[in-house]
């Protein structure tokens, strides 16, 4: 029982600071909302390879959703993982600011 345990929090440990976990609020397939998707896709492949996790939560589908991360406006991302946990309110199309507010990338 010990070992496992152990192993457990050795694991999360060591891929915590390293494994992104981020969701993204959409209302519907909106172009808004696809563009959003793509650019995240784009901006995960990029900078994060392999390391991340997307969650895509449509709020038309799952409204009481929008209440646990306090989302007034859509597409919304957020990243839970690594803490702190950050918000941007976009499609993303701006990648720059993108970087920037995930914190992939410091602000120039």
């Amino acid at each position: 029982m010990n070992k496992s345990v152990a192993k457990k929090r050795r694991t999360t440990k060591g891929t915590r600071g390293n494994f992104w976990e981020l969701r993204l609020y959409i209302a519907g397939q909106t172009p808004n909302s696809i563009v959003a998707i793509a650019n995240l896709k784009k901006i995960c492949e990029d900078q994060l390879k392999g390391k991340y996790r997307i969650e895509v939560i449509d709020l038309l589908k799952k409204p009481q959703l929008a209440k646990g991360d306090q989302i007034v406006a859509i597409p919304t991302l957020v990243r839970r993982l690594p803490p702190p946990v950050k918000k941007i309110v976009g499609n993303l199309s701006k990648t720059e600011r993108a970087l920037v507010g995930l914190d992939i990338q410091r602000g120039r």
